[in-house]
C-alpha cells in the first residue's frame, strides 16, 4: 500500500525541524524540496562562515541521515508553481510531483529598498551562504564596506566586513540601532560599544541612491535625504526581512494584507491539506522573525498531521545575543508601551552597562527589560515576565543586584511553574528537564543530549544547569564538585590549597587533603596544577606516574603507536639553515612532514627509542620542544605584518617572537593558542584563538577567549589600542587567573561563558584590579617564565630519563609491530591487516 506523501517545500531550519518532528513516524512518505544546492544549515550562525570558510560546519542536515530516516531531498530545486486541486507541485527539474499534504517552509527573502543603484555589483543582501561567498569574493577586492540596517542581522552583517578588513560603516534609517528591541538608552549604550570597535554608526539616514563614482576615493557614493553622502567599495543590505510568500500566492491560498500565508492555531492555511510554518506563516495579523517561534510551529503541524491534539498559541520573542562581542537582551514589553507601565533604568556608560525594567502600574509583574553589556540577568528576568511572577520590593532592586539583600522574591528555578518554558528554541519545560532528571540525566551534558535544552541559542545553559543542580539536592543528592573520589576539592580549590601550602608533589597533596592512591583524572590534573604553579621538570622523580602517554614521552602518541616530533617555530618564523635540518632528519629517519595551522612542521613516524636521536639534532640546530605534547601554550600564529605587508600596521612577526618566547612551556588546564595579526585584514586568525592580538594605528587589540576546535567561538574584545608593555601585562594575569579559576580540561572559550559576570567581570579583575590580585598574578607569570626550560633538552642530559625511551627492559630492540604504507611520496600507517592479527 502507498503511504501519503508529504511534501515539504524548503530545507531551512524550520523544514528541517518539521522533518525531525516527524522522525520514527513510517506512516509517511516525505519529499523535501530546496532552492539552495545544500542542505539546512544553522543561518542564526550564518557569520562563523568566515572563520572556517567552510559551510559544512554550519550543517543541521547531512544526506546520509536523511536517508536513513526515508527522507527524499531534492537540492538546487524550486517549486514553481501549487495545484491545490490535482495536489501536485511543479518544479524547475522539470518534473510534477503529487502530494498528500503540503508544508510550506519558504520563510523569508531579505528586503532591498528600491534604492536606485541597487542593482550594481558588488551590492548584496545578507542572508544565504551564497550571499556571504559574494561578499567575501568583493571584500577582498574592498577597503570600505556599507552595511544598510542596523538591526540583529545588520549588526552581524557589520560585525562581517569588520572580520573581513573593511573600514565598516553602519547605516541605519531609524533613530538607533535595534530599534524593535532596544529603547533609546539601550540604542545609545550599543553604538557606543560598536563605535569603540572601529565601527562608525550612522543613524536617522534614508539612503537615496547609491553612484557609481569612477574618480572617486572609492567605487560608489551613498548620497543621503539629508544632503550628506557617503563613499564605500561595497554595500551590504540587512534592512529587514519579507515573508516568501510568492508560490503561496500563486497556488491561491489565502495572504494578508501585508504578506504572509494567513494560518490558524493548527498552522494550517486556507487549504486543510497545505500548512505553513516559520518566517512565511502569518498567525493572527503577526510573522515571527526569530527561529523559535518556527520550531513551535513545525511541532504543532507535525503533531497535527499525525492526528495529535496541538495548538500554535504565539511565542515570546525576547532575544539575547551578542553582537560585535557586545551582550544584548531583550524581553517582552521592552519599549514600556501597555497601558500604565512604568520604567526603570540604571545606566553605567563608565562600565558599559545599561539596564532596564518595564513593569505593570502596580509594580508587582515584569512586563518587559532591556540589557545591553551584562546579559548575565536575562534568564531569570525572562521566566519572572513569561510566568508572572510577584517582583521584589521595591521593584528596581533588581537592577542593583550589588545591594545586600535576603533572597530575592519570586527568584530561583524553585519558584517557576512546571509550565515555564526553560528552553524556547526546542520549546523544552522545567517539567520536561526534571521528568529527565528523574529519568537518570544526572549531569549536564546528558540532560542537554536527551532533552536539547540549552543547544540552541545557548541563552538558557545558566538556568539549565541551576535547575540540575537544585533537582538533584531535592532527591537528597550533594551536588559534587569534586575533582575525583580521591579529593573533595574542586580543581580551583586544590589549586589553592596548592599555591598556598607551597605543596610541590602529589604524594604531599595526597596525605594533606585526599585518600587512596590517585587515579587517571587527578594524577595528570595536579602534575598539570603543580607545573603551572612550580615549572619543575615534568620527568623530575616527584611526578613520575603522573603524566599521561604524551607527558611521559614528550611526544604525542599517534594511531599506529609512533610519535610526533614538533619543535617550536616561534611566531612562524624560521631560518634556511633550520628549515635544512627539519628536512634532513625527516629524510634519514623516514618521517612523515606537515606544514602545521599554527606555522610549525610536525614530523611524524617517529618510533619512542627514535625520539633521543632526533631530539638530539634537532636540540643542536637550535631548536627546543613545541609541547604539542601538553595541556600548555602551543603556538603563536602571526602574519608577515609591517615588515613586509603593504597593510600592516605594527610589526606582528616580532609581537608574536615576544609572545611566543615569554609563555613557552606554561602549563595550564587546556591547551593555549595565540596569535598576532598585523592589521585587521586578519591573516593570522588571531580571532579563533584563545589569546589574539590585532595591530592598530595605536597599538593593540586584544581578543580573549576564541576556540576553533569541535564548538567554534569567536574571541571577545577584551582591550583597544594598547602598547606593548600593558598588552603583555593584561596577557599575563588573564592566563594566570584562568590557569587559577578554570576547571580540569577547561579551554578558555568555556571558561570566560562560565565565569559570573563574564567578559565585563573579567575586565574589573584584570583592568580594575577588584580582587586585588594583580601584583600577585603577574608575580606568579614572572616566576614561571624564569624557571623556563627545554624539557627535551634537561632530558637529553639526564641518561636516567634516556632510559625511558626504550620499548623492552632488557633490550634496546625496537618496535617490529610499526608498518607503514607510501602515499603521494610519504609514509603512512599500513592498514591493519586482521588476518595476520589473528
Amino acid at each position: 500500500m502507498t503511504k501519503p506523501i508529504i511534501a515539504v517545500v524548503g530545507n531551512g531550519m524550520v523544514g528541517h525541524r518539521f522533518i525531525e518532528e516527524m522522525a520514527g513516524c513510517s506512516d509517511f512518505e516525505l519529499l523535501v524540496f530546496a532552492e539552495e544546492p545544500r542542505l539546512a544549515y544553522d543561518r542564526v550562525q550564518l557569520t562563523r562562515y568566515f572563520d572556517s570558510g567552510n559551510a559544512d560546519d554550519l550543517a543541521l542536515a547531512h544526506p546520509k541521515d536523511y536517508q536513513q530516516q526515508g527522507v527524499i531531498s531534492h537540492l538546487s530545486t524550486r517549486v514553481l508553481s501549487i495545484d491545490t486541486t490535482e495536489q501536485t507541485l511543479t518544479c524547475s527539474d522539470g518534473q510534477q510531483y503529487a502530494y498528500h499534504t503540503l508544508v510550506l517552509a519558504t520563510g523569508s527573502y531579505p528586503f532591498v529598498p528600491p534604492i536606485p543603484g541597487r542593482d550594481q555589483a558588488h551590492i548584496h543582501p545578507y542572508r544565504t551562504i551564497e550571499d556571504l561567498q559574494a561578499i567575501q569574493h568583493s571584500a577582498s577586492d574592498s577597503r570600505v564596506g556599507v552595511v544598510i540596517g542596523g538591526g540583529l542581522l545588520g549588526l552581524e552583517a557589520a560585525n562581517a566586513l569588520n572580520t573581513l578588513g573593511l573600514q565598516t560603516h553602519v547605516v541605519e534609517f531609524a533613530p538607533r540601532l535595534m530599534a524593535v528591541q532596544l529603547d533609546d538608552g539601550g540604542g545609545t549604550l550599543l553604538r557606543q560599544k560598536i563605535e569603540q570597535l572601529g565601527l562608525t554608526v550612522h543613524t536617522d539616514k534614508a539612503t537615496q541612491s547609491i553612484d557609481a563614482t569612477p574618480d572617486g576615493p572609492c567605487r560608489y557614493r551613498l548620497s543621503f535625504a539629508d544632503g550628506s553622502s557617503l563613499d564605500t567599495d561595497m554595500v551590504v543590505f540587512s534592512a529587514g526581512i519579507r515573508p516568501q510568500d510568492q508560490l503561496a500566492r500563486q497556488g491561491q491560498l489565502q495572504i494578508g494584507d501585508r504578506g504572509g500565508i494567513v494560518i490558524n492555531d493548527q498552522c494550517q492555511t486556507s487549504d486543510a491539506n497545505v500548512y505553513a510554518i516559520g518566517e512565511c506563516a502569518l498567525w493572527q495579523q503577526r510573522i515571527f522573525g526569530l527561529v523559535a517561534p518556527g520550531y513551535q510551529m513545525a511541532k504543532v503541524a507535525a503533531a497535527t498531521i499525525q492526528g495529535q491534539q496541538a495548538a500554535f498559541s504565539g511565542a515570546d520573542m525576547s532575544t539575547k545575543l551578542k553582537l560585535l562581542g557586545v551582550d544584548v537582551a531583550s524581553i517582552g514589553d521592552a519599549h514600556g508601551s501597555s497601558p500604565g507601565a512604568l520604567s526603570y533604568c540604571f545606566s553605567d556608560h563608565a562600565n558599559g552597562l545599561y539596564k532596564k525594567i518595564v513593569v505593570d502600574d502596580s509594580g508587582t509583574k515584569l512586563l518587559g527589560a532591556v540589557l545591553v553589556g551584562d546579559a548575565s540577568d536575562y534568564g531569570n528576568w525572562l521566566q519572572l515576565c513569561l510566568n508572572q511572577m510577584p517582583l521584589p520590593q521595591p521593584p528596581e532592586s533588581l537592577l542593583l543586584p550589588l545591594q545586600e539583600q535576603g533572597g530575592t522574591a519570586g527568584s530561583g528555578v524553585d519558584a517557576l511553574p512546571d509550565s515555564a518554558q526553560i528552553c524556547s528554541c526546542h520549546d523544552v519545560s522545567k517539567a520536561d528537564l526534571i521528568e529527565a532528571i528523574d529519568a537518570g540525566a544526572c549531569d549536564l551534558a546528558s540532560l542537554k543530549s536527551c532533552t536539547k535544552a540549552g543547544t540552541g541559542c545557548g541563552g538558557c545553559g545558566q538556568l539549565v544547569g541551576q535547575l540540575l543542580d537544585n533537582r538533584l539536592e531535592q532527591q537528597g543528592l550533594t551536588v559534587d564538585h569534586s575533582l575525583c573520589d580521591h579529593f573533595p576539592y574542586s580543581r580551583t580549590e586544590l589549586f589553592d590549597i596548592l599555591r598556598v601550602r607551597e605543596i610541590k608533589t602529589f604524594d604531599a597533596l595526597l596525605t594533606q587533603c585526599g585518600q587512596g592512591r590517585g587515579c587517571e583524572i587527578c594524577r595528570p590534573a595536579v602534575a598539570s596544577m603543580l607545573a603551572s604553579l612550580w615549572n619543575d621538570y615534568i620527568l623530575d622523580d616527584a611526578h613520575v606516574g603522573l603524566q599521561d602517554t604524551n607527558d611521559r614521552f614528550l611526544a604525542n602518541m599517534q594511531k599506529d603507536g609512533t610519535y610526533s616530533v614538533v619543535p617550536r617555530v616561534p611566531g612562524g618564523e624560521i631560518t634556511a639553515d633550520k628549515l635544512i635540518v627539519l628536512g634532513q632528519v625527516a629524510k634519514e629517519y623516514g618521517l612523515y612532514t606537515k606544514i602545521t595551522g599554527g606555522q610549525r612542521i610536525d614530523l611524524f613516524g617517529a618510533r619512542m627509542e627514535q625520539l633521543p636521536a632526533i631530539w638530539r639534532r634537532l636540540v643542536d640546530a637550535g631548536f627546543e620542544t613545541g609541547h604539542a605534547y601538553g595541556k600548555a601554550m602551543r603556538t603563536v600564529k602571526s602574519c608577515v605584518g609591517s615588515t613586509w605587508c603593504r597593510y600592516g600596521v605594527q610589526d606582528s612577526t616580532a609581537m608574536a617572537i615576544r609572545i611566543e618566547h615569554r609563555y613557552r612551556g606554561i602549563r595550564s588546564p587546556h591547551k593555549i593558542k595565540l596569535a598576532v595579526s598585523g592589521c585587521a585584514r586578519e591573516c593570522a586568525e588571531a580571532q579563533s584563538k584563545d589569546y589574539g592580538v590585532i595591530a592598530t594605528d595605536k597599538g593593540w587589540n586584544l581578543y580573549v577567549g576564541g576556540n576553533g576546535g569541535m564548538r567554534p567561538r569567536h574571541a571577545d574584545l577584551f582591550a583597544t589600542d594598547l602598547d606593548d608593555a600593558t598588552l603583555i601585562t593584561y596577557i599575563d594575569r588573564i592566563m594566570m587567573f584562568y590557569v587559577r579559576t578554570a576547571e580540569r580540561l577547561q579551554r578558555t572559550s568555556v571558561w570566560l561563558e562560565s565565569l559570573d559576570g563574564g567578559l565585563d567581570y573579567l575586565k574589573q579583575v584584570v583592568i580594575d584590579d577588584s580582587l586585588g590580585l594583580n601584583a600577585e598574578l603577574e608575580r606568579q607569570m614572572q616566576a614561571l617564565v624564569d624557571r623556563y626550560q627545554c624539557e627535551w633538552k634537561t632530558t637529553l642530559d639526564d641518561p636516567k630519563r634516556l632510559k625511558q625511551f626504550q620499548h623492552f627492559i632488557n633490550s634496546k630492540r625496537g618496535d617490529d609491530g610499526v608498518r607503514f604504507t607510501e602515499e603521494r611520496g610519504q609514509i603512512r600507517p599500513a592498514p591493519i591487516d586482521i588476518k595476520e592479527l589473528a
